[in-house]
Formats: C-alpha cells, structure tokens, sequence
C-alpha cells in the first residue's frame, strides 16, 4: 500500500501540540499550490483532463498529473475511465470532495470581500 505523503510530512515535522493532526493535514493539502483550484473547478462540474488544464491557468500537464494522483490518493477526487472506442478519462468529487467543497466556499467568499489582486 501507498503511504501517503501527507502522513509522512506530519510524522515528519514539528508538531504544534495547539493545533489538530487532522486540521493540519487538511492545511497542508490546499496548501499545495493547484489543489485548491482543482477542487473548485471540479466542485462546479466534472472534466476531462484537457479541460481542467484549460480551466486552470498556467498549470503544466506533469504537475496537474502530480496533484490529480495526490487528490486520488486521498480520496478527495475519482478518476473515471469509460472505453467508448477511446479512452475518455474524466475526474469528479468523491463524496468527501464534496463536502471539502461546500467548506471552501466560505473561504471563497471571504477572499473575496478581504483579499486584493494586484494587476
């Protein structure tokens, strides 16, 4: 079986006996740069690779891979494979996907009234 990176980087690293393991983990994981943004775009609907990688800008095809696989891991999204003819691979929330979703939209909204964009 897999160990899981996150585990590692928790059993690893110093702990802060005020905060929970799991809170934590849950941090490092939409810390990742692009996790978050994957969530989003699939919390809106489901997608082929190709559109995930046109909906996130700036992403390349090897790191989207790296943090598909990651998120697939951790049963946050699912990978379904159909074979009609060609491979059609699409991604979709699980159902913890979907509850870490709707708890990012908070979140959402409060970047939206308290965080800038420069230009």
């Amino acid at each position: 079986m897999m160990k899981d990176i996150f585990d590692y980087e928790i059993e690893h690293a110093p702990q802060n006996q005020c905060i929970c393991p799991k809170y934590e983990k849950i941090i490092n994981i939409l810390g990742k740069r692009w996790n978050g943004l994957i969530i989003e775009v699939l919390h809106q609907k489901d997608c082929r690779f190709s559109e995930l990688a046109r909906e996130i800008e700036g992403v390349s095809d090897r790191m989207l891979t790296e943090r598909l696989r990651e998120l697939e891991h951790e049963q946050i999204i699912e990978k379904n494979v159909m074979h009609e003819g060609k491979i059609i691979s699409t991604y979709r929330l699980t159902e913890k996907g979907k509850a870490l979703g709707l708890a990012m939209q908070p979140l959402k909204s409060w970047a939206g009234q308290w965080i800038g964009i420069d230009e």
